[in-house]
């Protein structure tokens, strides 16, 4: 782990589900928790690491079905712990807490350090985020804070801008969701007869909500793509925006040039494509297609 230095009054932390690479969570000094997955009784850790994104989408394809599990409340308070025992304020952001429970863990442990660290400023910053947007967020909080804004300034500027990072997914095969208990085995074979991908949203729950089904792979991308109208902003282009996929890179490429033919203000923009992490991987699937950005106040969705 990499730890603040003489320089860094606090530390930005974060979970492996914000599915940045290693590479940039070490170059700017971001230490990570990992979620883990297990495939044939066998555990194993989200280090953000290419090979564990490439492996994970391999043994799907062969058939074997991931399961992942909660981070526990001692893993988080090792890890925060080691952070305040260097002499750093921590804010930690995770992933949406709609999506995981792990979240009460962090907090009953945070809870407990800060009774033991009462000089330490150690807050739970809940991004109402995951993979992508995640990424995109956190990325915005470790730009001020290297910029030198103070803790509480960043705070603020998170808990105002957290709502306006847009999730936009489609899933591509169903029974990757009735086999991790999300889809019911019905409606999963019907959606599979039927080509149906599901266009899934994040609205400010954090919750994922199915918005649109379509037929097809190739109609389901570019629904997709025409939902986007809905929440861009001027301000959108100014920023990275970033398309998540499962194994799927030559896809995602197309993806890329046809976001730019539909919104060519976007011409110039910076758009990354970026491979999907293990622990949400392990529920949606190989071929799952996403992107995310800066958009405007996300949308009421909720059903």
């Amino acid at each position: 782990m990499i730890l603040g230095g003489p320089m860094n009054k606090y530390v930005i932390a974060t979970s492996s589900t914000s599915d940045l690479p290693a590479e940039y969570l070490k170059e700017h000094n971001i230490p990570f928790i990992s979620y883990t997955y297990t495939i044939d009784d066998k555990v194993y850790i989200d280090d953000c690491t290419e090979e564990s994104r490439k492996f994970l989408m391999d043994s799907m394809r062969a058939g074997k079905q991931p399961n992942t599990s909660q981070i526990t409340e001692y893993a988080y308070y090792e890890f925060l712990k080691e952070i305040l025992e260097a002499g750093n304020d921590v804010l930690f952001v995770d992933m949406t807490r709609a999506l995981s429970s792990s979240i009460n863990n962090a907090e009953r442990a945070i809870k407990s350090l800060s009774e033991k660290f009462p000089d330490h400023k150690i807050n739970l910053l809940d991004s109402y985020c995951v993979t992508g947007g995640l990424a995109l967020f956190l990325k915005q909080l470790v730009k001020r804070h290297e910029e030198g804004w103070d803790y509480d300034q960043v705070v603020e500027w998170g808990n105002a801008h957290k709502f306006e990072y847009i999730h936009r997914f489609m899933v591509e095969d169903l029974q990757w969701l009735r086999r991790g208990g999300r889809l019911s085995n019905a409606s999963a074979l019907l959606g599979t007869i039927l080509s149906i991908k599901p266009l899934i949203y994040i609205p400010d729950s954090g919750k994922l909500v199915s918005f649109k089904q379509v037929r097809g792979r190739k109609k389901a991308l570019h629904s997709l793509i025409d939902s986007c109208a809905d929440d861009i902003a001027d301000y959108t282009k100014d920023e990275e925006i970033l398309i998540i996929h499962a194994d799927a890179y030559e896809d995602a490429v197309a993806f890329r040039n046809d976001f730019i033919k539909t919104y060519p203000q976007f011409k110039d923009a910076k758009i990354s494509i970026m491979q999907l992490g293990p622990v949400i991987g392990s529920h949606v699937g190989p071929d799952f297609m996403a992107i995310t950005y800066h958009g405007k106040h996300r949308l009421n969705i909720e059903k």
